[in-house]
């Protein structure tokens, strides 16, 4: 008999809905979603949610009861302590996802199964883990039973004995004040946080109560959470996300569809929005609304909000050392079908990941279709969290080998061909063009007619970047922060790069960065190329938006680049500047203008990722130890690996793996 045992004091609540995508097959305490599960002082067991038909305490077991339906394919008994009270509360219902519409509900528990290998996982798998949130409920029990032990003991000197050991704990470890503008800072934080089933889940995009047409802004995106995320773990508030990854995890698999188009398995939506719908006998029930890019502007599917969700989950066990949640099996499948539609072998020639105008954090026309920068740096680095995370069996060790094949060219492809400095453009400047051979210097057939005239005069002697898009006989030479930035971070750059990339941001800083950090890219589309490459886009004038507008939620990132790098005073320096305007102008979005002296023109005002990117950037440069749990090292076993070896095409002595690694070395 298998049981799952409850701790505290149970509220009885119909019907809460797992997923049906995630199985329910004696799990242990702690590895239910978060929110038909609250681990907190009043804690709530939702019958519905084991999809049971009916609940009875069992004859001769008065510390247990039964569960009988269909989804148990019987009856299951569930022990409980003898301190669990049941009541029942049947005017709130909670549905975990939405409409029927879209596919038929099932109260089947089992986990829709895409590979026969997940079987094995399943059945030998991850359930046996005990989570750390319930070590730590144990040891809140046994400090209460000291305390009370203490009260007996000591009597009326026991608050001259807590005065000591508080005095004695803030001389050992003394907390830094908050600042005024970061108390109100965490306000709006807190403000913004959605609640869904009476547990927290996200935070909205924007919480401006005098914005009267929030379009989407009122939801909760898997993009714009990461920063907030990280301001509450950093403060050890990890309850939140750990609700957030769970819940996200259970909207992985729906198959919305654009005009009967349905994206591949595994895409993780752009953004959820918590709906209160209404039922007979004035009921309500709450359900979670995600949009997978059908409701989204020019209709494209969010290619970063899975690759974001892999890094978060890395973060959270990280920064908490609640590495249950990695190992749990339904979290390990969600690994899996992320990678597996990331890695799926198509027509492309490229390591580097195909995608879409629109797909990542620049959601609009903006010319970035094909390999863009930013894109290449979040799949590195989920590439890496996914290897650190993975459980290694019989059934992922092919895709941990696809997974390490996949880093190596990766790497190469990105340090060896979308590196630019003074040396790599007068190269290309005197380029052949036309080359037909394997041997060929211009693989990829650029004409030096591209090179522009504003970067000839822009770039600095000592400075270099990763330009933002390789394509056959393209190269944007655009610099994108975000791309360049988590190219530090992740260590897809070499050690040298990353340097030369910071030379280039403090060289040209009154352009990057200015009167408000930090420039999503640079220069901004104008005249014939803004028309034609935008599509007369009126949000993304030249300097405004995503064509050149300044985003202070990259402060974050740009905060953690520094740190890695050990240039703190300009990390300093930005925050400084973020945090003499932010507040008078009521956290915007973006900024406008070549150096963002003004706000966006259409900017949303109290912008969550802002207010969260400040904290963030705060907190880690008060604690860089913490900082240096969030970026990766460099990786010299992937410099082994050589994936010309593995074919027989007879390229082995063509292989660059030798020009890579001594990169490494300058």
């Amino acid at each position: 008999m298998k049981t799952v045992y409850l701790i505290g004091s149970f509220t009885v609540r119909p019907p809460c809905r797992f997923l049906p995508s995630f199985g329910f097959r004696a799990l242990k305490t702690g590895t239910l979603p978060g929110p038909c599960f609250d681990l907190q002082a009043t804690r709530r067991f939702r019958a519905h949610s084991l999809g049971m038909d009916s609940l009875s305490f069992t004859a001769g077991n008065p510390m247990g009861f039964r569960i009988s339906g269909p989804s148990f394919g019987g009856s299951k008994i569930l022990s409980t302590p003898s301190s669990v009270s049941f009541s029942m509360d049947i005017n709130q219902r909670c549905l975990l996802v939405i409409p029927s519409a879209i596919r038929n509900l099932s109260s089947s528990m089992e986990t829709p199964v895409y590979d026969k290998n997940f079987e094995r996982i399943y059945v030998q798998g991850g359930m046996n883990v005990k989570p750390l949130v319930i070590k730590r409920i144990e040891k809140d029990e046994d400090v209460a039973q000291a305390e009370e032990g203490c009260r007996v003991e000591v009597g009326e000197d026991k608050i001259h004995m807590e005065e000591s050991i508080s005095s004695k704990a803030e001389a050992i470890s003394p907390k830094k004040r908050e600042s005024r503008i970061e108390k109100e800072a965490w306000m709006l934080l807190e403000d913004a946080v959605v609640s869904y089933c009476g547990n927290p889940v996200g935070t909205v995009a924007a919480n401006d109560p005098a914005d009267k047409q929030p379009l989407n802004y009122d939801q909760v995106f898997i993009r714009d959470f990461v920063p907030s995320a990280l301001a509450f773990l950093l403060k050890e508030e990890g309850e939140i996300v750990r609700n957030f990854l769970l819940h996200t995890l259970q909207l992985q698999s729906w198959e919305k569809t654009v005009d009967c188009y349905s994206p591949g398995q595994g895409l993780m939506p752009a953004s959820f929005k918590v709906r209160t719908v209404p039922l007979d006998d004035n009921k309500t029930e709450e359900v979670l609304d995600p949009d997978f890019g059908e409701s989204a502007i020019g209709r494209v599917a969010p290619v970063d909000s899975g690759l974001w969700w892999i890094i978060l989950l890395r973060a959270y066990g990280k920064l908490t050392g609640d590495y249950a949640l990695q190992e749990r099996v339904d979290v390990q499948t969600g690994i899996k079908l992320i990678l597996n539609l990331c890695l799926t072998d198509g027509f492309d020639m490229f390591p580097s990941l195909l995608v879409t105008d629109g797909s990542c954090m620049i959601d609009r026309r903006m010319g970035i279709h094909g390999h863009p920068l930013e894109i290449q740096a979040l799949f590195y680095s989920a590439l890496r969290c996914s290897r650190e995370m993975l459980t290694v069996n019989d059934s992922s060790k092919n895709l941990v080998r696809a997974i390490n094949n996949r880093l190596s060219a990766l790497s190469f492809h990105i340090r060896e061909y979308y590196w630019v400095d003074m040396k790599k453009i007068n190269e290309i400047y005197r380029y052949k063009t036309e080359e037909y051979s394997t041997d060929a210097t211009n693989k990829f057939n650029i004409y030096p007619e591209q090179i522009p005239f504003w970067l000839m005069d822009w770039f600095p002697e000592n400075g270099g970047y990763l330009i933002g898009n390789l394509q056959p006989a393209h190269m944007d030479f655009r610099f994108f922060m975000l791309g360049n930035v988590w190219s530090i971070v992740s260590s897809l750059g070499t050690p040298k790069q990353n340097e030369t990339i910071l030379n280039l941001i403090e060289e040209k800083w009154d352009d990057l960065v200015g009167n408000m950090p930090l420039k999503i890219c640079y220069p901004s589309l104008e005249y014939e190329d803004w028309r034609i490459i935008t599509g007369s886009d009126p949000k993304n004038t030249p300097w405004s938006y995503h064509n050149g507008g300044s985003w202070p939620t990259l402060l974050w990132q740009f905060t953690l680049a520094c740190i890695k790098m050990g240039r703190l005073e300009l990390a300093e320096r930005a925050v400084a500047l973020a945090e003499k305007r932010l507040p008078l102008d009521r956290w915007p979005e973006y900024y406008d203008t070549r150096t963002g002296k003004f706000v966006g023109k259409q900017s949303r005002l109290y912008q969550t990722w802002t207010i969260a990117g400040f904290l963030t950037s705060k907190m880690l440069l008060e604690n860089p130890e913490k900082a240096s749990q969030l970026f990766w090292e460099e990786d010299y076993e992937l410099l082994e690996i050589c994936v010309c070896a593995l074919n027989k095409t007879g390229r082995r002595k063509k292989c660059s793996r030798g020009a890579a690694k001594s990169q490494i070395l300058v």
